[in-house]
């Protein structure tokens, strides 16, 4: 039986791996291809609906609808300087946001210490969220190279997002994070995952409030933010949050603000609607 050359290998710990290394390969050589598999997204569609806390159907569906522009954004950045620079400086970002103690004598009002104001309130954490997504994840999604580097980054940026759009980690602004990580990074599965909540929420609805306008104005903020991964985290956390999100071009949510207005006047706690799909990708 043939085996893959041994550079080739995925492994599935990488707690060896020093992402910041200069010959650290960029892409590794027999990484699977993008490809579509719309009965399987469908099908674990439908069992997540049943449990909307079974996250083990979660990451299924990333594969069935994958980026399959996703190699050619990596190189792309990776092929920079800029991006080499942040590399070296940013190995793992699981280790920087994971830092609170560094993080909170950063400046009152600064991106860290809204990020560890929210991350301790929700009883959160960066390693977690690479726990959770690790259970369930295959051995051929993990290579020793640049592009998982590049990977990671999208993993670990997905509660800064939160934090940088204004949208909670209600159903509905869960929703709005998946449509504004779809213009950051186009997978159809962030889309449907985002709209297909939408409905969910939409069908248990006894006030009228814009759900599907949120999720469509989500999308536009992503769209207008340049790509997150690809900033220095390290230097947008040292600034004050509103600067950051100037930078960013990101203006607070009208429809997602109206509808928590909407739901709130009529007595309904948002947070309260149905349990948050737990997602990221």
């Amino acid at each position: 039986m043939m085996t893959a050359p041994l550079e080739a290998r995925p492994s599935q710990r990488q707690d060896h791996v020093d992402f910041a290394a200069a010959d650290l390969p960029m892409m590794l050589p027999g990484r699977p291809k993008a490809r579509y598999d719309l009965p399987k997204a469908w099908r674990h569609f439908k069992e997540l609906v049943k449990d909307k806390e079974d996250t083990s159907q979660v990451t299924p569906i990333f594969e069935a609808l994958p980026w399959r522009g996703i190699y050619d954004a990596a190189l792309g950045f990776l092929n920079t300087d800029r991006a080499q620079e942040i590399r070296r400086k940013e190995p793992s970002l699981v280790k920087i946001l994971d830092d609170h103690a560094a993080l909170r004598k950063m400046p009152a009002g600064s991106l860290a210490q809204v990020y560890c104001d929210f991350m301790e309130r929700e009883g959160l954490s960066a390693c977690g969220l690479v726990d959770e997504l690790d259970k369930n994840r295959p051995a051929e999604m993990y290579w020793d190279d640049q592009v998982t580097w590049y990977f990671n980054r999208m993993r670990d940026t997905h509660d800064l997002m939160h934090i940088l759009s204004g949208f909670g980690r209600d159903a509905l602004g869960e929703q709005c994070v998946l449509a504004f990580t779809y213009s950051q990074q186009p997978s159809p599965a962030h889309l449907f995952l985002g709209y297909a909540g939408a409905v969910e929420i939409a069908k248990r609805a006894t006030v009228k409030v814009p759900v599907f306008r949120a999720v469509r104005e989500a999308q536009k903020m992503g769209k207008a933010c340049p790509r997150l991964v690809e900033m220095s985290i390290t230097e947008l956390l040292a600034m004050p949050i509103e600067e950051v999100r100037a930078k960013l071009n990101i203006k607070p949510p009208s429809y997602y603000n109206r509808a928590h207005a909407r739901w709130r006047a009529a007595g309904i706690d948002p947070y309260d609607l149905m349990p948050p799909v737990k997602v990221a990708a």
